[in-house]
């Protein structure tokens, strides 16, 4: 009979979530780049949320693979634009949960530990940018940025000379966001995503009058420090009388009925706000309970925040579109009867690819459902077809492409249709774009709109045609003066110092992201020894694969491609690598692991060292480490690298190390 081994299922089980949680670890960190730093969000609230949850599951199963988890972290890296001021009271996120009964848990756990009559605040939860004020003598600090100032719902001087700070949600409001966007897409500029990005960004400018005309609004929520009340609901009344702009829903309840209750009637009043929110904040009343209570390194344990699921709306199917995009791909586009959603009028949604189209068996005359992937693009998510009244036409994909009449073929591999015509408009100047684009070349002020006047004026063809383009080629063209003009000019010229692994992601290759370009970048002296290295050189280069390897040599023996890269050189666009320095080769195939703190030695500096000895540096500790350099504080790793014999050394003796190997 044969055995079944329930370790080995165990082990399999194990191994498959650990994967899982280090794959969730990049995603957030990257999402957290995005939205902290950039203002961008690729994704919802709501999916990101989810994501975090499962995170935090698989770390409390694993909390040795926790210690340099972004759920340890709040945020992101705050940019350098404007000067650092330390909050004496730390700014924490909260504790987001999706479900009523997860709600229901908090608070029947709060009630068994403080009682039936513990009074919870349900407020709304605005979608936009907290931010902390000081107020000396009832008026405001000097460490508040000239941005907030120009914030007509900011009182530079309050109804009392107390001290406070207190906490708020700077956002844009529905309408200015839309008038923003109308005026954007008049002048040939690209648009805002959303007011959330809207209003960071807008914080962010460095020029205050284009905050002040811009009519972002503030809601106060909460007093930081400064003043002693005995219930939340009681500091919001102070909030108030001092003249300060406070949440307009704020609910005192007591058990969970009233609470379910609060929340479900926020989220029916959600599509008559002015302004967006993406949840229901439930907070413990009682100032005393909450201190007993406490927090986390992240969130306070008194509080929770209900997040909605995205808004879906139904709308009707006006047309069946299709797009080119860069590569050549096509795309379906769903042309709708224009509705609210969101927080924007949206009136075209993706569609995906034709068989999407074909599963759902979306007609044009279709009612359907749609929603906002990453709150930012919209998408069909369902046909009611109990809806029809038989006046529907049924869609069939093309056979053509659109823009050039070239017959579609499907992609290897793929559900694709591509037309592989690469001198087709649409590929062109999609290519262009995203050579031109903030990750890409960066080329600042080379809008979408001055992208498709220069290809329709035929000054460009190719991206290497920005850089033989004249001053007088620029002006010329409608919407620019002398100072606009100028600007671009010098943006395509500073863009030729861009590195190699921002060229190579700016040329559009299958396959190959921002990451795959820079470690392409980090491995070859320049673009010539790139082009002419196989698919064999390539792809044992740690982290491209051979489908990248084999996109990569594709593309660099297109004859067009050899022209582009000429045109780029003879202009002076930098095609050299970014091989890092070699010191040695005394760590080759060793790989080593950091944790803890160093006195004045920056873990950067170390990792550098690392790599230019010949070593990797890794984030975990394995079976499969050879060192672990432990500092202060040494924490879970330290644990478990004596757990399973990885040598543990001092960063003194990592440097002996060096020396001596």
């Amino acid at each position: 009979m044969e055995q079944i081994s329930l370790f080995s299922d165990d082990k399999k089980i194990r191994e498959e979530e650990i994967k899982e949680l280090q794959e969730l670890v990049k995603k957030v960190e990257y999402y957290n780049k995005k939205y902290y730093e950039e203002d961008v969000s690729e994704i919802s609230d709501y999916e990101y949320d989810k994501l975090s949850v499962r995170l935090r599951e698989l770390e409390k199963k694993y909390p040795e693979y926790k210690k340099d988890s972004p759920t340890s972290k709040i945020g992101g890296k705050n940019k350098d634009i404007f000067s650092k001021v330390v909050h004496d009271v730390q700014m924490q996120s909260l504790q987001d949960v999706f479900s009523y009964s997860e709600v229901e848990d908090f608070v029947n756990k709060v009630i068994e530990e403080y009682g039936e009559e513990t009074e919870f605040v349900v407020e709304t939860k605005i979608d936009g940018l907290s931010v902390s004020l000081e107020y000396e003598d009832g008026n405001v600090g000097e460490d508040v940025t000239q941005n907030l100032k120009m914030i007509k719902s900011i009182p530079h001087k309050l109804n009392t000379n107390d001290t406070v700070e207190v906490r708020g949600e700077v956002y844009l409001p529905r309408e200015e966001f839309e008038k923003i966007n109308e005026e954007l897409l008049k002048s040939g500029k690209k648009v805002l995503s959303n007011p959330r990005n809207a209003a960071a960004g807008t914080l962010r400018q460095l020029d205050s009058e284009l905050v002040k005309n811009r009519n972002l609004s503030i809601f106060i929520f909460n007093v930081q420090k400064g003043m002693d009340f005995v219930s939340h609901s009681e500091s919001l009344e102070y909030l108030k009388n001092a003249g300060l702009k406070v949440l307009e829903y704020s609910k005192v309840c007591i058990r969970k009925e009233q609470v379910l209750d609060a929340i479900k009637e926020i989220g029916e009043k959600r599509d008559s706000l002015l302004y967006d929110i993406d949840g229901a904040v439930v907070k413990v009343n009682n100032l005393k309970i909450r201190q007993e209570m406490g927090k986390t390194i992240k969130v306070p344990k008194w509080a929770v925040a209900y997040k909605y699921p995205p808004e879906t709306k139904e709308t009707k199917v006006l047309d069946i579109a299709v797009q080119v995009g860069r590569t050549g791909q096509v795309t379906p586009l769903a042309v709708l009867e224009p509705v609210r959603l969101a927080g924007s009028v949206i009136s075209k949604a993706t569609l995906h690819n034709f068989d999407f189209v074909e599963d759902l068996d979306i007609r044009v005359g279709d009612t359907c459902v749609i929603q906002k992937a990453g709150d930012v693009i919209p998408e069909v998510v369902k046909v009611v077809k109990e809806k029809r009244s038989g006046s529907e036409v049924k869609y069939t994909p093309p056979m053509v492409c659109p823009v050039c009449g070239e017959k579609l073929e499907k992609e290897e591999d793929t559900v694709a249709l591509k037309c592989f015509n690469s001198e087709c408009p649409a590929q062109i100047y999609r290519s262009i774009v995203h050579f031109a684009s903030r990750d890409s070349m960066n080329i600042v002020g080379l809008a979408d709109a001055t992208v498709d006047l220069l290809i329709e004026k035929q000054l460009i063809s190719n991206v290497s045609d920005l850089y033989y383009l004249k001053y007088d080629d620029i002006i010329s063209l409608e919407g620019f003066k002398e100072k606009s003009a100028q600007n671009l000019t010098l943006a395509i010229e500073n863009s030729k110092s861009r590195k190699l692994g921002d060229l190579i992601f700016g040329l559009g290759i299958h396959h190959i992201g921002k990451r795959a370009a820079k470690i392409l970048a980090e491995n070859f002296s320049d673009i010539y020894e790139l082009m002419d290295s196989d698919v064999e050189k390539i792809s044992s280069i740690e982290d491209i694969g051979e489908i990248m390897a084999n996109s990569v040599v594709a593309f660099f023996k297109k004859e067009k491609t050899l022209e582009i890269i000429k045109r780029l050189d003879e202009a002076g666009v930098n095609l050299k690598g970014e091989i890092k320095e070699v010191l040695s080769d005394k760590l080759l195939d060793k790989k080593i692991c950091i944790t803890g703190s160093f006195e004045n030695v920056k873990r950067d500096d170390i990792v550098a060292l690392i790599e230019k000895n010949g070593g990797k540096s890794v984030g975990s500790v394995s079976k499969k480490t050879d060192y672990l350099i432990a500092g202060e504080d040494a924490g879970s790793k330290l644990s478990k690298a004596n757990e399973i014999g990885v040598k543990v050394i001092t960063l003194d003796e990592f440097y002996e190390l060096i020396k001596k190997i």
